[in-house]
């Protein structure tokens, strides 16, 4: 494996070298996608011929309180599709060049206080008003927790003394995460990238689990 601390890759015997400046560069490049990332292991497919020629079989990845674009993720794992490196540049010591988009497919995993602190942030601002305003008919969200199965929103309502809460689930519908009260009644579909496709949202473990699949360009 390739991670932290110690960045050692593992897969494609015999490549040598080779393989430790690729698995080095694709974690730089992995972490410059991110505005930070706790700990991040990858792990390479394919033949070491074919990884001289530039192509992989696919990646595989895991990696621990990454942040990107400000939304706060606990845990990613990973695995891409074939890929078409740039190994030239690799060998000269320069960062590594994807030549064409690829497609990953995996699970991200969020915990509610990391939901909450990504809402507060100002680039989820809007989506955070949007929320409430859906959810409770307040805005801006207080806070967001998980219990077990149930994912509970709050806001605070002018001249109540206490937090406005409800309880709801989430499940993946037409490629999106949609949240519904427990009657089963539908509040709010969160806006989504045409580039990723939500496959199941589920609520285990005190964590809200995303699973699909999604299209990343170079």
């Amino acid at each position: 494996m390739a991670g932290a601390p110690s960045d050692e890759p593992s897969g494609l015997p015999g490549s040598g070298p080779v393989l430790q400046l690729l698995a080095s560069g694709l974690q730089l490049w992995i972490r410059r996608q991110c505005d930070a990332v706790g700990s991040l292991e990858i792990q390479l497919h394919g033949s070491a011929l074919n990884l001289l020629r530039g192509r992989l079989e696919g990646v595989s990845l895991m990696a621990r309180q990454v942040i990107y674009e400000g939304l706060e993720i606990e845990l990613v794992q990973l695995q891409s599709d074939r890929l078409q490196i740039q190994i030239g540049g690799v060998l000269r010591g320069q960062p590594v060049q994807l030549e064409q988009a690829f497609r990953v497919h995996g699970l991200v995993a969020f915990t509610g206080a990391g939901l909450s602190s990504s809402l507060h942030r100002p680039q989820w601002q809007d989506l955070s008003d949007q929320l409430g305003d859906q959810l409770l008919g307040l805005k801006p969200l207080h806070r967001l927790r998980i219990d077990r199965d149930t994912l509970i929103v709050s806001a605070e309502a002018q001249g109540e003394p206490r937090l406005m809460e409800l309880e709801t689930r989430t499940e993946a519908d037409l490629g999106t995460v949609v949240i519904r009260d427990l009657d089963g009644q539908l509040r709010a579909r969160l806006p989504m990238d045409p580039n990723i496709r939500i496959d199941s949202a589920t609520l285990e473990g005190g964590m809200l689990l995303l699973r699909g699949e999604a299209r990343v360009s170079p």
